[in-house]
């Protein structure tokens, strides 16, 4: 199974801390449109005998789109790929775009499921209106809350988005931001600590002290309440940043955290094929230009094997499924595994890891030598303490 990608890069403004490509004036939409259409067409063959499981529109803003410039999309995937049954077709969707008018809106949803589109990501980041101001969101707190009463009403595949680790937010500011979201019933939740990424305008504020700088300790406290409060409403901690009820995980996300092939369509897209790496120009007139003259306007890397072992590492230990011994040995060979076994020791015993299979979940490293074999249910996982670790943790067991 495949997903695929499509980057919309168009905002109504730049978020502050945002560093995603993408532009805010809409004058080249249509021609930005017309290259995707034929970027599909042109890089069929990719993904030629791969079924398509999911399509996601992320950005950007894609709900800055019409619902006819979204069918065309969806229609120039079925017509170049080989789409399974009810794939999952997700919609990233700002609050004030599904509120531009409370007629418009309601026809805006039966659009989005007439043309397939199940599942909406919304961006409310958080329900509080001097943070949503100190982002500089294009939303207010009360069309977050209202586009969510609208939303559920006629999806129930929905995640919201939500930002923790905002410097001055109290624990219990950040309580009641989780009381809201859970009061409307969504069934999944993405929520990501407040990072200062370079040449943001965030960046630029901290540097010049009009901004508060970011307090790790904060951010740590705020992530174990969202792990608990999440817990406790039964949603299941299946990614580090993410949150879902039973059925209702990313099947897009999930894919590209178990290593599934994937093709990112639009200016700064990736995609990954499990031995090479490629992305698009983070131009939009470039972008256009080389598809209009049937080139594609990418870099492509290949994966060494420490490369591949590095990023399953990686990924693997952001997630629930962890990382397999069995796969390690088979896939990259005694050495890897013998180096992961010698790299994890310190993070066992400073109960950051633990080998996990179901006769032990966490026991001192001297103990659990045996344990460090490649049997089929043995894995290596982030525990508790070490999930917000769980970076650096990782690049500690890179094969260098």
């Amino acid at each position: 199974m495949s997903g695929i990608y499509i980057h919309i890069p168009f905002c109504k403004q730049a978020c502050y801390y945002c560093d995603f490509h993408f532009s805010t004036s809409l004058k080249k939409k249509d021609e930005l449109i017309q290259a995707l259409i034929k970027e599909l067409e042109l890089r069929k063959k990719e993904l030629q005998n791969q079924p398509i499981e999911t399509i996601y529109f992320g950005g950007g803003t894609p709900s800055i789109l019409t619902i006819n410039e979204l069918r065309l999309l969806i229609a120039e995937v079925y017509k170049n790929y080989n789409v399974i049954d009810n794939p999952e077709i997700t919609l990233e969707a700002n609050p004030d775009d599904l509120l531009t008018e409370r007629s418009r809106s309601q026809q805006f949803y039966k659009g989005l499921k007439s043309i397939g589109i199940n599942r909406l990501s919304i961006g409310v980041q958080s329900f509080f209106e001097d943070d949503l101001k100190s982002m500089n969101r294009a939303h207010n707190a009360n069309e977050a809350k209202v586009c969510l009463e609208e939303a559920t009403r006629h999806f129930n595949n929905i995640t919201i988005d939500l930002i923790y680790g905002i410097p001055n937010m109290s624990l219990e500011k950040w309580n009641k931001n989780l009381e809201i979201a859970f009061s409307f019933n969504v069934n999944h939740m993405s929520s990501y600590a407040l990072t200062v990424e370079p040449k943001t305008a965030l960046d630029t504020f901290i540097k010049k002290g009009t901004y508060p700088p970011i307090d790790e300790d904060l951010a740590l406290q705020h992530f174990n309440h969202l792990v608990e409060k999440t817990k406790e409403e039964g949603f299941v901690h299946y990614e580090i940043s993410n949150f879902g009820k039973p059925n209702y995980f990313s099947k897009h996300n999930t894919s590209y955290w178990q290593g599934k092939p994937y093709m990112g369509i639009g200016p700064s897209a990736h995609s990954f094929n499990n031995t090479q790496r490629s992305w698009n120009v983070a131009n939009n007139s470039k972008y256009i230009q080389s598809i209009q003259n049937n080139q594609l306007p990418n870099t492509v890397e290949t994966l060494s094997i420490k490369d591949q072992f590095n990023e399953y590492i990686m990924t693997g230990l952001r997630t629930i499924w962890g990382v397999s011994l069995y796969k390690i040995e088979n896939d990259f060979g005694v050495e890897y595994l013998n180096h992961l076994k010698k790299g994890s020791k310190n993070f066992i015993n400073q109960g950051l890891l633990v080998i996990a299979n179901d006769v032990c979940q966490s026991v001192p490293f001297e103990k659990i030598t045996s344990l460090l074999t490649p049997r089929n249910d043995n894995v290596l996982k982030t525990t508790q303490k070490g999930k917000f670790l769980v970076d650096g943790i990782a690049s500690e067991l890179f094969m260098i």
